[in-house]
């Protein structure tokens, strides 16, 4: 049986039509890392994300990278929506590189000027040495016979990250389906559980009142005159309009729809993190309303046990993009 999270072709209507294919359900989190060779320079390409309610794409690269960032965050920002996304690249020079250390000399001029106008107005300072030069930042700088890095396989290498990453997340957001599909399926049994026991508990809660009110009213009308068919007519007008206060049967019905949209949106895939998280608000809503009526102890317990399935999706749907 194909899981719900995994990526389905639905056909379109038009014959001939190309199908359509509907991407997966994905977590928030993620990682995927893989390594490749630029003109003899090794390169280290690291994804990771967590949770955010928004897209948020953070890119650490080395100065001779930094023009790639526009290309990269262009490249990743079509494929995800949430999250906050880390994207990692690191550059290793390669063992047997021709390199040496290069002087900055517009840098070294500079320091040597500013020591000259310091000793002249404070001849008593410290002189600078030939170690307090080097030692200062830029100063010395790597050179090599190769400072150009080949582009071509870092890009090669990012879309091979990107889609081991896609899959993790999907791997992840599969998981996190499972789960909420196996909190929903008990949903849907309470809801099936309670669905037919509703119309008569309600007409047995109706009995029960109004064989309560006929007692109460017989022995407080008792002398008054009142005819006691006006009474009971009364007793039956107020005990049906309570009965319609505290009938359920509306918010299990819309229980059983929410239900329907989240299998739906499950089954669509894609990003359908806001969305099941606005379901879960709707669903919270009629478990309080079906508990706040009190019409059985069953129904209390019932709303009670679809307060935590609710809490425990929601938990889950926090993670999902």
């Amino acid at each position: 049986m194909t899981p719900i999270s995994s990526v389905v072709a639905s056909i379109s209507a038009e014959p001939g039509a190309p199908a359509k294919v509907v991407r997966a359900i994905q977590s928030m989190t993620g990682y995927a890392s893989v390594s490749c060779d630029a003109g003899g320079q090794a390169v280290n390409l690291e994804l990771r994300s967590v949770n955010s309610r928004f897209l948020d794409l953070v890119f650490k690269l080395p100065d001779e990278l930094r023009a790639m960032e526009p290309v990269l965050r262009e490249r990743l920002g079509a494929l995800i929506q949430r999250g906050k996304v880390e994207c990692r690249i690191s550059v290793t020079k390669s063992v047997g590189e021709d390199r040496w250390a290069a002087v900055n000399d517009g840098l070294l001029d500079q320091l040597l000027a500013a020591a000259q106008v310091i000793g002249q107005k404070a001849p008593n300072a410290a002189a600078l040495t030939q170690a307090d030069l080097l030692r200062w930042p830029g100063v010395l700088r790597e050179s090599n016979t190769e400072t150009c890095i080949d582009t071509a396989p870092i890009l090669l290498g990012f879309d091979e990250l990107v889609q081991q990453f896609q899959e993790s997340r999907a791997r992840e957001g599969e998981k996190l389906v499972t789960l909420l599909t196996a909190c929903l399926l008990r949903v849907e049994e309470l809801v099936a559980q309670l669905a037919p026991k509703v119309p008569a508990l309600v007409k047995l809660y109706g009995e029960k009142m109004t064989d309560r009110l006929r007692a109460a009213l017989l022995d407080a009308g008792a002398g008054t005159g009142v005819p006691v068919e006006e009474m009971f007519s009364r007793i039956r007008q107020e005990a049906a309009v309570y009965a319609m206060k505290i009938d359920v049967a509306e918010e299990i019905g819309r229980l059983g729809a929410h239900a329907l949209e989240m299998r739906r949106v499950l089954s669509a895939g894609g990003p359908a993190g806001k969305r099941l998280d606005f379901l879960m608000q709707e669903f919270n809503r009629e478990a309080n309303t079906l508990g706040s009526k009190g019409l059985d102890l069953d129904v209390s317990r019932a709303s009670v046990e679809l307060k935590i399935l609710i809490e425990q999706m929601r938990e889950q749907i926090q993670n999902l993009e």
